[in-house]
């Protein structure tokens, strides 16, 4: 397996929780297959519309999209990033997304990380849909490729639409093992996410909040950060994220109540 020269990936709400599980991700990219998919459907629970991508994990690239992506989230082009995919997800939900992902990967390590291509994870959150609500998606996630140090480089997520079985979510997140590995394990998101915003945040992410609260323009605050502005729409809508707020407003009117303004 060759890998490439390191590039400075795209960030997306899921990175900060990968970048903290060095033993269980690789931030090189590197040369991969593409996986067969269809030989991974007998270890995927459908029972609805779905689709399903392959993620590079160190990059967030998406390869091999399924069609129905694009009708069913009412989609013109197919999404290259997963940074795209995260921009679907109802922003009340994100803060269990984020949480769901390091429940299975600490869930993971106590199983054993050898265990790793044996084990999938799997959650419930909301997706905007063609029509332009927000319904109920089942989320699956496969190990398809690893670095010679076991650590993960490829997946196949599959999204199926299970808003006609259900529009309650558990918030519930599972680890359960295919092929020879018998596991099943479920964890319970606890709603704590009323965390003092200050404890989620990096000290930049808290100046943001300061500009923001101030009225100061996207061009303006990557002035006074002496930073680009794409990295400031990055810091936005991962502060927006982390604090599971839905707008700006919201988001200081958290900052504001707690203390922190």
């Amino acid at each position: 397996m060759d890998f490439q020269n390191p590039e400075k990936p795209q960030g997306h709400a899921l990175s900060e929780v990968w970048v903290n599980m060095p033993d269980f991700f690789d931030p090189r990219p590197a040369e991969l297959s593409a996986p067969s998919v269809e030989k991974l459907f007998g270890d995927f629970f459908s029972m609805g519309e779905y689709y399903y991508y392959v993620l590079e994990v160190a990059t967030g690239k998406l390869s091999s999209i399924h069609p129905s992506i694009l009708p069913m989230h009412g989609l013109s082009n197919y999404p290259t990033h997963l940074a795209e995919i995260i921009e679907l997800v109802h922003p009340e939900d994100l803060p269990f997304v984020i949480a769901a992902e390091k429940m299975c990967y600490d869930k993971i390590s106590a199983i054993g990380r050898e265990h790793v291509m044996s084990l999938k994870s799997s959650y419930c959150f909301r997706m905007k849909t063609a029509p332009g609500n927000y319904e109920l998606f089942h989320h699956q996630a496969i190990h398809t490729a690893s670095s010679p140090e076991g650590k993960i480089l490829q997946a196949v997520n599959i999204h199926t639409n299970i808003h006609h079985i259900t529009t309650h979510n558990k918030y519930v997140a599972t680890v359960s093992g295919f092929g020879e590995r018998s596991d099943f394990c479920q964890m319970k998101f606890q709603h704590e996410r009323v965390l003092p915003i200050e404890r989620c945040l990096t000290k930049r992410e808290i100046e943001l909040i300061h500009l923001l609260a101030k009225g100061h323009s996207t061009q303006e605050i990557a002035s006074a950060l002496n930073i680009s502005r794409f990295t400031v729409d990055t810091h936005r809508k991962n502060i927006l994220s982390k604090a599971g707020c839905k707008n700006a407003t919201e988001l200081i009117k958290r900052a504001f109540e707690e203390g922190l303004l």
